[in-house]
């Protein structure tokens, strides 16, 4: 099997996964307003732009490995994290709920995840049992980050349950398996 987006040859598979895990590959960590992308043509995670607003993002930001969203790209994660990690870190998670939003590309929903292996996080199942002051950050984040930037916005639409998370995930392997054929 080759390498995919950036990802070791070894990782778990969907089959060695709950439901609610995936596989995750952090781009920008918790903090930062640098936004990182994987770009497939130079092989590793590039600066895209840095973030104009004043504002840092509250969790790890970053994709699901061989899934696609509806704008085309991998699906997107906010892994709750009590530190940063780094770009290119594996985070195995656990879905826990949806934030739905969408951006001048359209809708762009986000997985929201904690992690397996962090005490502090995994025994969080859904996205009510984060804290309130959390999703507000989230939520804030995504409302005005694009505010300054020319030609760009973003449009908070609210939280979906780890049900809508799961049947997103689905959606987007379905995508993925199906563009790759």
């Amino acid at each position: 099997m080759a390498p995919v987006r950036g990802l070791p040859r070894r990782r778990p598979r969907r089959h060695e996964l709950t439901e609610y895990e995936l596989t995750c590959v952090v781009e920008i960590p918790k903090g930062s307003r640098n936004k990182y992308e994987y770009d497939p043509r130079l092989g590793g995670i590039k600066l895209d732009r840095f973030i104009s607003a004043s504002v840092v993002y509250p969790t790890d930001y970053g994709y699901v490995p061989e899934t696609r969203a509806p704008d085309g790209d991998p699906l997107d994660v906010l892994v709750c994290v009590s530190e940063p990690t780094f770009p290119g870190c594996i985070v195995i998670a656990k879905a826990v709920g949806l934030f739905k939003m969408s951006d001048e590309k359209g809708p762009d929903d986000h997985v929201v995840c904690v992690p397996v292996g962090d005490p502090g996080w995994r025994d969080y199942d859904h996205v009510d049992d984060l804290p309130r002051l959390l999703r507000a950050e989230i939520s804030h984040f995504f409302a005005v980050y694009k505010d300054l930037d020319e030609g760009r916005y973003s449009e908070v639409g609210g939280w979906g349950g780890r049900d809508d998370a799961v049947e997103a995930i689905k959606k987007a392997r379905q995508a993925f398996e199906t563009r790759e054929k």
